[in-house]
């Protein structure tokens, strides 16, 4: 129970903190953002704050759930309820906030090319900014194709590497097999050398054999007869 009492003081500080900084979020929205990148700056840090709002709000919510007692059950859902609708109406005030400030951006744009039409020098320097941020763009798309090139160069480095290697391998490998062929070839000249060797001694191993008969033969002969 003390374990789960320090979770759910924690988790509910965790979702007042957060719940905090998206109001602040939305009323920055509504009184300090003026442009376009600042809008959507703002935006990116009420995504990821939301985010975590949620997942507090869910951890208190199966806090709730593991409860024993079913009063300290229903009184924990109720509060992550509780804290979900107040995040529902935090976003809905965000949407408000959004709205606002984009036509207020908007509205400074439309009255800054007015004033561009009207004023040389406005224009010259809006055309100076614009100008500025084209030549920014290019030289940021130059360097990352540089930089894309000399991933390629250094690729194409490593796989000329591993060809000269393979290539290597494959010669020490026609090397060897040259070897083995010459090998090969020497022991099959033994072996039909010593093959005809067998056919001789098998060849005069017959004679002898038939000779000693004939011998046996004979002398049987002469004694019988």
């Amino acid at each position: 129970m003390a374990l789960d009492a320090v979770r759910i003081r924690t988790c509910v500080q965790e979702i007042v903190k957060h719940d905090l900084q998206l109001n602040a979020y939305a009323q920055e929205l509504r009184g300090s953002c003026k442009t376009m990148e600042g809008l959507n700056d703002i935006n990116s840090r009420i995504k990821a704050e939301t985010a975590v709002l949620k997942s507090r709000i869910e951890e208190l919510e199966k806090i709730g759930k593991e409860q024993d007692k079913e009063t300290d059950r229903i009184g924990l859902l109720k509060e992550a309820e509780h804290y979900h609708k107040q995040l529902l109406n935090t976003q809905t005030a965000i949407r408000k906030a959004n709205l606002t400030c984009k036509m207020e951006i908007d509205r400074d744009q439309r009255n800054e090319l007015l004033r561009a039409k009207e004023d040389p020098q406005v224009r010259k320097r809006k055309n100076k900014e614009d100008l500025a941020k084209t030549a920014s763009s290019i030289t940021e798309n130059l360097l990352s194709l540089n930089r894309m090139m000399a991933a390629n160069v250094e690729r194409s480095n490593i796989t000329n590497q591993t060809l000269v290697k393979s290539s290597g391998t494959l010669q020490e490998t026609h090397e060897e097999f040259k070897g083995m062929a010459g090998v090969i070839h020497t022991s099959r000249n033994l072996l039909t050398k010593y093959g005809r060797r067998e056919m001789t001694d098998k060849l005069l191993i017959f004679l002898a054999l038939a000779l000693f008969l004939a011998t046996v033969i004979y002398i049987l002969k002469k004694r019988i007869f």
